[in-house]
């Protein structure tokens, strides 16, 4: 029996036994002629013949839905207790490495504004398709070898796929000297996660900066990561750090990066396209439990989804503007441009008796389902600094 590889499946989680449950038979007898009874081979046919999705495990209230979600949970467990320290081997610093390297590669051999296009388009499918295959790869190789090593594994990728407790850090790095009194520090440190030119920003600024880049990467770093999890298990999720690191690497509108980011820009638009709408409800939820006012989320972020030229950036920004009772957008600059961009939320920003302490929006961008308590300290960043007096 000849045994062909499906692709884009969903790997199993590491319980799966070496053998076919449904008769005691190994997987050799069971086939009747596929010469391979391994752990490996029985992982490979696990894996495609009996285990079509991801939610399968979930829904069964069984030991390996028992372990999958122990599997999440520890994820999230490091992810809030560790975070991504700096020294750690990281998935996607590998990728951005990948990224460079394919990126050098096609500007040598593209030239014109078409050819930049399809090797941006090539360049997608090659980073995805390799992040995809070696975390695919890898699972496999290490369940073949011990089911507790294929899990280890597994929330060894989880983890590194989650960014709460990096973005709270990101976003607090910023608020402690600004609440000094140290604004070039302030300033410096907000130009490490944000892409406009931050040398001029004033305090109620730098505030909402803050602001919208965590309701942002709520998205990035949270909500999607454990929405393609759900999905396609954690290859999947591997992927959609590809996807996120692609369009934050060369997904730009200048003329740098037009040609050979467009692909990468519109396709991570696409991959954030269900997440973006769920935070809407996530997070009006998170300003409820956070004694933020959820009803002003829902409709704030219902009102203004559209005040972006990003299909999707607007949807968790507006929501999270309309809990804190503030206003987000308007002009920034961007590589020596100015853009200009509509205004979220109804009051415009000012900031409040000379205290800029961005807590309150990690607080309300932060809480997601099983991780509230991480970033209680950092997604309010601008009730005290935005919010009207």
């Amino acid at each position: 029996m000849n045994f062909i590889t499906p692709i884009f499946l969903p790997p199993p989680p590491p319980y799966w036994p070496a053998v076919n449950r449904r008769d005691g038979k190994t997987l050799q007898q069971w086939q009747g002629g596929w010469q391979s009874g391994s752990a490996f081979a029985s992982y490979l046919h696990v894996h495609f013949a009996q285990r079509p999705t991801m939610l399968k495990p979930l829904v069964a209230g069984s030991k390996e839905g028992a372990m999958t979600l122990l599997a999440w949970c520890v994820a999230w467990i490091l992810d809030v207790v560790i975070g991504d320290p700096p020294h750690w081997p990281h998935p996607v610093r590998w990728i951005g490495r990948l990224i460079a390297v394919s990126q050098r590669v096609v500007r040598r051999i593209c030239h014109s504004d078409r050819a930049l296009r399809i090797g941006g388009g090539v360049m997608w499918l090659v980073v995805i398709g390799l992040t995809w295959g070696v975390a695919w790869g890898v699972l496999a190789l290490a369940h073949g070898i011990h089911p507790w090593l294929g899990w280890l594994v597994e929330v060894w990728m989880i983890f590194t796929a989650l960014a709460g407790r990096c973005l709270a850090q990101s976003a607090m790095a910023v608020a402690r000297p600004l609440q000094a009194g140290d604004l070039a520090e302030s300033r410096h440190k907000l130009s490490w996660i944000v892409g406009r030119d931050t040398s001029q920003l004033q305090p109620a600024q730098i505030n909402r900066a803050v602001v919208e880049t965590v309701a942002e990467n709520t998205v990035d770093g949270i909500i999607a990561p454990l929405f393609f999890l759900l999905l396609g298990g954690a290859p999947l999720a591997m992927a959609y750090k590809a996807v996120n690191t692609l369009d934050s690497m060369v997904g730009y509108k200048h003329e740098k990066y037009r040609a050979i980011g467009m692909v990468s820009a519109r396709l991570d638009d696409v991959a954030n396209f269900l997440p973006a709408r769920l935070s809407w409800l996530l997070l009006s939820l998170a300003a409820v439990l956070c004694r933020e006012d959820g009803a002003r989320a829902l409709r704030t972020g219902w009102r203004d989804r559209y005040q972006h030229s990003s299909p999707n950036c607007a949807w968790p920004e507006a929501t999270v503007a309309g809990a804190l009772g503030i206003r987000l957008g308007g002009p920034n600059d961007y590589f020596g441009q100015r853009v200009e961009k509509p205004w979220i939320g109804r009051r415009r920003p000012r900031h409040r008796g000379g205290r800029y302490f961005p807590n309150h929006s990690i607080n309300v961008g932060g809480v997601k389902p099983g991780a509230g308590a991480v970033y209680r300290r950092a997604l309010l960043a601008g009730r005290r600094g935005l919010r009207r007096t």
